[in-house]
């Protein structure tokens, strides 16, 4: 008695709350400023009647007499609104059969009268009224399947244009008429209407009203309801949980048909097995990949849900804030995201025009070699575009051209995927690698165009960005030109003033001694203020105008005596080796690299100069035990220029270094490590190399 009397609780607050909302729906629609539809009229009718009904039910309970006659005025009503519906395209006209069925149902429906009357009258004779009942019961059921045949035949044979407004009253009354065959099949066959089904039926009308007002928008022809690809693989997931419990809890019951103790211990066995299962595998990624690819392949039309992955890509992209990594590390998650890849890499063009890695994802950086990319596989992939399979270069059975220009560390490395470009304006701006998502699968026509899209619009934000950064720093270029001119005027004025007093002391001192010591100080002072301006003069000039022979042996002791009692600088290998360069501008640039290597290093700690030959370079190195550098400060920002690990840093000096040994037709390398120091190596050709070659190959083909 107690889940009775809940249930009917539960239904006295549904049919309030169903009361209410046709009410309000009644009122909107009869206050409504457009012109009405044909169904208009009858709609609101069954609205208010729908609305009295629930208020009945809600008052005396379900199964009155004033509640039985209220529902067949509401039921007579929804069927002449049915009616009404076929008016959309003038089939009420011109279908004359569904005119006599139309009359049947309402003669049905107006018969339940009579036994309501009959159930009244014989109110105290149990078999009169079940005989009643079950008569009524029939009569609904039967009007309920006339109902949906007509409902049926209203949206079949309706035009396009028709049933994008019809669908949503079709779909009200085809949930209101089953409800009602179910509700009083159940009935006919077990004497009484189950007080569960009875509570909904508040609920129910509720629904229908709520239906009938979107189908009264304007723009109801526009509404649709689609489930987004989230809500359709998580119903995936909870029709597989709910199957899988479904599945243990009958084969559990099943084993109870075993006799004895053993049918409890084999229960308690099973759920304990099938819990540690479920607890081990479901929360899975390779489980979880599973169903999304089956869900996504045949559920959908499409893979990707197109507007999510874009949200979630501009997400990640516009990522700010000083927690946020840098772009390069953005690009590849947001290009891995795309795909549930488990890492990326991106390889960017370096200042040399060679592809380094400038940024990766869940990837250890260590798998990655110095040389990454050759420039057969660039030239590969801005001519054509393509989208690379890693699994069809590995495949001995393809034969795709420019496949072959892989690099083999990509190849052999499992974990790699799939090789996407990254095009802007027909330029190749990026490479980037995706690696394998939790469940491999092989790459179809849609991920190769949704993989070319994203490229091209990462590659956009890789050009800006590095269109940025040139004038960024042609800007603070353009300001450090501005005070270096101020700085050499006045340089200019000062050496001038020098030159002047030490000519007036020659001529005008007494003490010859005093005259002698004046004219030693003021003459070096005005030798060091002109090279200073020497110097300044040529920075960022080409370094290179006059190249001699010079020891770099010799060139490492002079610069290990110009720190002599400042700090340690110990030569610690001296191979003969000379070199064609400028040997100021040399020495210069070697000046620079010793100056960050002390200044990063402790007090007690040397710095090491090793000079060394290869037999066609020499090689100087400058080796400190510092504090290091990370991998991404010596790729992005080490040689840009103002940009400095040192407080009050100007941070050109290695950008000089680099720009001195370049112009010299060397090169500057450096390694570094975090806590362990930092190596940079000067790397020059050698003086007999050139003159072997110049001898060697004719002057027109050394031009």
């Amino acid at each position: 008695m107690g889940g009775v009397a809940l249930w009917h609780l539960a239904g006295f607050f549904m049919s309030l709350g169903g009361a209410v909302v046709c009410a309000i729906v009644a009122i909107v629609l009869l206050n409504r400023t457009t012109a009405p539809r044909r169904e208009h009229g009858a709609v609101v009718a069954a609205l208010g009647l729908s609305a009295a009904w629930c208020v009945t039910n809600a008052a005396w309970g379900p199964g009155t007499a004033l509640a039985d006659l209220i529902e067949i005025a509401r039921n007579l009503a929804w069927i002449i609104v049915l009616y009404r519906l076929f008016g959309y395209d003038g089939r009420d006209q011109s279908l004359a059969p569904i005119r006599p069925l139309v009359f049947v149902l309402l003669l049905v429906e107006c018969m339940q009268s009579a036994i309501v009357m009959v159930d009244a009258r014989f109110a105290g004779v149990p078999q009169v009224q079940e005989v009643a009942f079950a008569v009524s019961a029939l009569f609904r059921a039967l009007v309920a399947i006339g109902a949906l045949v007509l409902l049926h035949n209203l949206y079949a044979g309706a035009s396009a244009t028709s049933r994008q407004v019809l669908r949503w009253p079709a779909a009200a009354l085809a949930a209101m008429w089953a409800f009602q065959l179910n509700l009083y099949t159940v009935g006919w066959l077990s004497g009484s209407l189950p007080a569960e089904l009875t509570a909904f039926r508040g609920l129910l009308t509720a629904l229908v009203a709520i239906l009938f007002a979107i189908g009264a928008n304007a723009r109801a022809a526009d509404l649709r309801i689609l489930p987004s690809r989230t809500v359709a693989f998580q119903s995936l997931s909870l029709l597989v949980i709910g199957g899988y419990l479904v599945a243990i809890t009958l084969l559990a019951e099943s084993m109870s048909l075993l006799d004895g103790g053993l049918a409890r211990l084999t229960q308690v066995g099973f759920v304990f097995a099938a819990a540690t299962f479920a607890l081990l595998w479901l929360p899975s990624k390779r489980v979880r990949g599973w169903l999304r690819v089956k869900a996504f392949k045949h559920l959908f039309q499409h893979r990707y849900d197109y507007r999510s992955e874009w949200m979630r890509f501009n997400g990640t992209i516009g990522r700010a804030g000083p927690d946020a990594p840098p772009l390069p590390v953005r690009a590849s998650q947001a290009l891995a995201d795309i795909t549930d890849s488990q890492g990326a890499l991106l390889f960017l063009p370096s200042d040399e025009g060679c592809m380094t890695l400038s940024g990766s994802w869940q990837w250890p950086e260590g798998e990655v070699p110095d040389a990454p990319c050759d420039p057969e596989l660039v030239a590969m992939l801005e001519r054509t575009g393509m989208v690379v399979e890693l699994d069809e270069v590995r495949s001995p059975e393809t034969a795709a051209p420019g496949l072959h220009a892989m690099p083999e560390w990509l190849v052999a490395n499992p974990r790699a995927w799939a090789v996407v470009p990254l095009i802007h304006f027909g330029r190749l701006v990026g490479i980037a690698v995706l690696a394998k998502p939790p469940l491999a699968r092989q790459l179809d026509w849609e991920d190769f165009d949704l993989l070319k899209v994203v490229g091209r619009q990462l590659a956009s934000y890789l050009a800006e960005q590095a269109g940025h950064e040139a004038l960024i720093e042609a800007s603070r270029f353009d300001e450090f030109n501005r005070r270096i001119a101020f700085v050499m005027h006045d340089i200019k004025n000062l050496a001038s003033q020098l030159s002047l007093l030490a000519r007036n002391a020659e001529r005008h001192a007494d003490n010859p001694a005093f005259r002698a010591d004046m004219l030693v100080t003021l003459t070096k002072s005005a030798e060091k203020l002109n090279a200073l301006l020497a110097r300044l003069s040529r920075y960022g000039a080409s370094g290179g105008s006059s190249r001699t022979p010079v020891d770099l042996t010799e060139v490492a002791r002079r610069i290990a005596r110009r720190y002599s009692g400042q700090h340690r600088v110990e030569v610690t290998r001296t191979e003969p080796c000379l070199v064609l360069a400028d040997g100021e501008a040399l020495e210069q640039a070697l000046i620079h690299l010793v100056q960050n290597a002390i200044e990063a290093s402790e007090d007690n700690a040397p710095v090491y100069l090793d000079v060394s030959s290869d037999g066609l370079h020499g090689r100087m190195e400058v080796i400190d035990s510092g504090c290091g550098m990370s991998p991404q400060f010596v790729r992005e920002k080490l040689f840009k220029p103002f940009v400095s690990l040192k407080d009050g840093g100007f941070g050109i000096g290695a950008f000089e270094a680099r720009e001195l040994v370049r112009a010299m037709g060397g090169r500057l390398e450096v390694q570094s490590r975090e806590g362990l120091g930092t190596r940079f190596a000067a790397v020059l050709p050698l003086s007999a190399t050139l003159r072997f070659v110049a001898n060697t190959i004719p002057s027109d083909e050394v031009a």
